[in-house]
């Protein structure tokens, strides 16, 4: 917050005008996998597990919409986190040899 002071000289009273500032809701970012005929299903749900800490119920459940819809949100988050997921995604699947496609969109 700011303090405005403002002094009368007619009356020698100072007033002080407090503006109120408010902060906006960081922009958030979905994480999106892309599907390929290389990536194994196991791979991806193990990605999601270890990446985005999805229970294997949901993994499954993404994993699969992956594979038939061709692409799938992993989840929701800021820029920076966003950032993050999508570089461990695609270091992961580069160390174990997998052209998994990870990619951020704005929410």
């Amino acid at each position: 917050m700011s303090d405005r002071a403002a002094h009368d000289d007619a009356t020698g009273v100072v007033t002080h005008t407090r503006t109120e500032r408010r902060l906006q809701k960081p922009h958030m970012y979905k994480v999106l996998l892309h599907n390929d005929d290389y990536t194994t299903m196991e791979f991806v749900v193990y990605v999601l597990q270890g990446v985005f800490h999805r229970s294997e119920t949901d993994a499954m459940q993404i994993m699969l919409h992956v594979h038939k819809q061709g692409i799938g949100v992993a989840g929701v988050y800021t820029r920076e986190v966003a950032e993050s997921r999508v570089s461990q995604v695609e270091t992961l699947a580069r160390t174990h040899e997998y052209p998994l496609r990870c990619s951020m969109e704005e929410a």
